[in-house]
């Protein structure tokens, strides 16, 4: 029981935080927006992921 305590009590990593805000960003953007770019919505976790790397 210890083990499901100590995972849930650790803090977030840094990196997971910067994710689910890169992800949100993307979501929040029009269709118009992301035709401008080139983007797609399937393309949303690997941006995510790499904007939340820097």
């Amino acid at each position: 029981m210890g083990f499901v305590t100590e995972l849930f009590a650790r803090p977030r990593p840094q990196e997971e935080v910067h994710y689910r805000a890169a992800l949100a960003l993307l979501n929040a953007m029009s269709k118009a927006d992301r035709a401008d770019i080139g983007i797609k919505p399937a393309d949303f976790p690997r941006i995510a992921r790499e904007m939340s790397l820097r």
